[in-house]
């Protein structure tokens, strides 16, 4: 069978039922009508996925602005599936696990590659322990976000392979997972790119990019990829990186959250993974305005006031050390629950 949005693949399954377009829209209904919210996000989007459009309306995540709605083409979300399953040789009645949300995109290229490819996927409630996960069950795959790695370690042994996106793997993390059974990789992609367009293992240096997808650097030394199957034009993005070749890259950091200080030239990210392990609670690197050296490195942490071992900077290069650290009660977050920088920002300048 040729894989397209309007076929569903004759060996899918949803928790151990198969299930072809007509049964869909039965548990599109039903789980809108009667489910719990994460089956209500199911069905709605088993709806959006099986009406007559062409295309299909998704919500960007807001990480580096306001969200913002973009129309992708259903045909470009089939194709990101199979690059996918020909990455991680996924096969007809693999057994994957779909514990994200449905609302957001990479819940919904979970539930388009078990479509697409042939995947018997189970659901679990979305939660940061995989709470629901049956324990005697093995999955061929599954994808994750990074708090849920950390708080579910003893469980990651029942996959065989895991993707980990949305927020960049910590140094602390990868050596918690490196000596598992499973196989775990890292992802690199976005909303626009319709979630992952390269991957790694965890440990490497170098992302891999999926089938078609050629990338480039523009004059600031951020990610240019070009993915025809997925979009029609070229996707620039602000991630500085360091091209290996035509397929590789290294990720080095955001361009809008490089600080120039003194001159030299920092990235937050690379500061912050150095750290995680040493700060207990939520925290981001960021410039602030300073007389002498234009912008200054300065700590943000989540949280009441405390003090900080001055210590636990002796990891960091001369000029990465925080020349000031700031407390916030509460950070201000996207919809998807990571740190919203910019807002979380102004309300420093507030206070």
């Amino acid at each position: 069978m040729i894989p397209n949005y309007k076929n569903i693949h004759n060996r899918f399954k949803i928790n151990g039922v198969h299930l072809d377009k007509e049964a869909l829209f039965q548990l599109a209904y039903s789980s809108i009508k009667e489910g719990e919210v994460y089956e209500k996000e199911l069905g709605e989007f088993l709806l959006d996925w099986l009406d007559d459009k062409e295309t299909i309306q998704l919500t960007t995540s807001g990480t580096t602005g306001t969200p913002k709605i973009i129309t992708i083409k259903k045909e470009a979300m089939v194709h990101s599936a199979i690059a996918t399953g020909n990455f991680f040789d996924l096969h007809p009645q693999d057994k994957a696990l779909l514990c994200l949300s449905a609302s957001y995109i990479a819940g919904k290229m979970m539930i388009v590659r078990a479509m697409m490819l042939g995947l018997e996927l189970d659901l679990i409630a979305p939660s940061s322990h995989l709470d629901d996960l049956l324990s005697h069950k093995i999955y061929d795959f599954v994808a994750i976000v990074p708090l849920q790695a950390e708080n579910s370690l003893d469980k990651l042994n029942q996959f065989k392979k895991i993707i980990i996106g949305g927020a960049k793997v910590s140094d602390d993390l990868a050596l918690k997972i490196r000596d598992l059974n499973a196989k775990i990789y890292e992802t690199y992609g976005m909303t626009e790119t319709i979630t992952h367009i390269a991957a790694k293992r965890v440990g490497e240096t170098y992302f891999n990019t999926l089938e078609h997808v050629i990338i480039t650097s523009d004059d600031r030394n951020c990610l240019v990829i070009d993915a025809p199957s997925i979009s029609d034009e070229k996707i620039v993005t602000n991630d500085i990186v360091e091209i290996h070749n035509e397929k590789q890259f290294k990720w080095l950091g955001r361009y809008d959250n490089v600080i120039n200080s003194g001159g030299v030239k920092l990235f937050p990210e690379q500061i912050e993974t150095k750290l995680v392990s040493k700060i207990p609670n939520r925290f981001f690197i960021t410039g602030l305005p300073d007389a002498v050296l234009g912008t200054k490195v300065v700590l943000v942490i989540e949280g009441k006031e405390q003090k900080i071992a001055p210590s636990i900077f002796d990891i960091l290069d001369k000029f990465e050390k925080p020349k000031d650290i700031l407390f916030l009660t509460e950070f201000v977050e996207t919809e998807t629950k990571k740190i919203n920088r910019n807002q979380t920002l102004e309300k420093i300048k507030v206070v």
